[in-house]
């Protein structure tokens, strides 16, 4: 957990340990799987392309990716940002392909990011006309990060490195993908089962990269929080497509709007990350330059209100 204001740590402390089985403690090191607070940094690499001419906000699917079906000719990157595209999810799209097919994918035989899209091409329409309505889409995301790799011509992992982690120094964060570099100081995701902890670390799901693939530490995150506030990345202009409204999110429990990679509510910017053993969130108050910031390896509790209480003494 972090407290920050002003640029300065009030409180930082890890509690727990990494894994069961070795019984190494969590520290402001300890490297969780971000799950979908992934999504802000797929919307910055977005920005950055946009911003050094590579790419535009209101470019298509088709255009991007050629061999998209029609569908795709109405969907813009805007879209895909601010979850407004209509795009199947693609869980959807796997439990159809295995209904028809038989078992395709598992924990070790995951799904990736090549095989979304050509499910994606599979279909001839969307679930809604792109800008009608606000689902949120792990399908949109995921394809942003083809789209970053379309327009850089770079991978999304060296995408990533090159232009944000390194610069920000954020050492020890990475775009996991199996069989490349390891995970230093990694936390494992856990579930409650029966009263037991069960390791729960992947599922079949958990390479897709564009929509939750990153490793943190709150070490790092708080570079990436500081980097947020000044001209390092993109200047405040460049910013405000990340922390704009562009939607109003729906269907959730929680008021909102929705920018790029981002939830909007009240002053607070913030997104939370939940994957199969993990539950994360980031929320900012940029008026007050105060971050509250909960990594977990559990399954449990949902953290965004647990955040907004440990922010309450700060904001008098």
């Amino acid at each position: 957990m972090l407290v920050k204001q002003e640029g300065q740590a009030l409180f930082e402390e890890g509690f727990g340990v990494r894994d069961l089985r070795g019984k190494r403690k969590i520290d402001a090191h300890t490297n969780f799987r971000l799950a979908s607070c992934t999504k802000q940094f797929t919307a910055m690499a977005i920005m950055l392309l946009v911003h050094g001419g590579k790419l535009r906000y209101d470019e298509t699917l088709m255009e991007v990716f050629p061999e998209f079906p029609a569908y795709g000719a109405s969907i813009t990157v805007r879209n895909l940002l601010n979850h407004t595209s209509g795009l199947p999810d693609y869980e959807d799209l796997m439990d159809a392909a295995e209904k028809a097919k038989g078992p395709m994918w598992s924990p070790e035989r995951q799904i990736r990011d090549d095989q979304v899209l050509q499910l994606l091409k599979k279909e001839s329409h969307g679930k809604f006309a792109p800008g009608s309505q606000w689902v949120y889409s792990n399908s949109g995301y995921v394809l942003l990060g083809l789209v970053v790799e379309q327009a850089s011509g770079e991978s999304l992992p060296a995408f990533l490195q090159q232009r944000i982690f390194r610069p920000l120094h954020m050492d020890h964060t990475l775009l996991y993908v199996r069989g490349s570099p390891e995970v230093s100081h990694r936390a494992y995701g856990y579930s409650e089962e029966n009263g037991a902890w069960k390791r729960t670390d992947q599922d079949v799901t958990s390479a897709t990269r564009g929509d939750g693939g990153i490793y943190s530490s709150i070490d790092d995150m708080a570079k990436w929080d500081a980097a947020l506030y000044d001209d390092r990345l993109l200047s405040d202009a460049s910013r405000k497509v990340a922390f704009s409204p562009h939607a109003k999110v729906t269907g959730e429990p929680y008021e909102a709007s929705y920018g790029s990679g981002w939830r909007i509510t009240g002053d607070t910017l913030w997104h939370s990350g939940e994957s199969i053993g993990f539950r994360n969130v980031i929320v900012r108050w940029p008026r007050q330059h105060l971050t509250v910031i909960l990594l977990s390896n559990r399954n449990d509790p949902e953290p965004y209100r647990t955040a907004l209480s440990i922010a309450e003494p700060f904001l008098h």
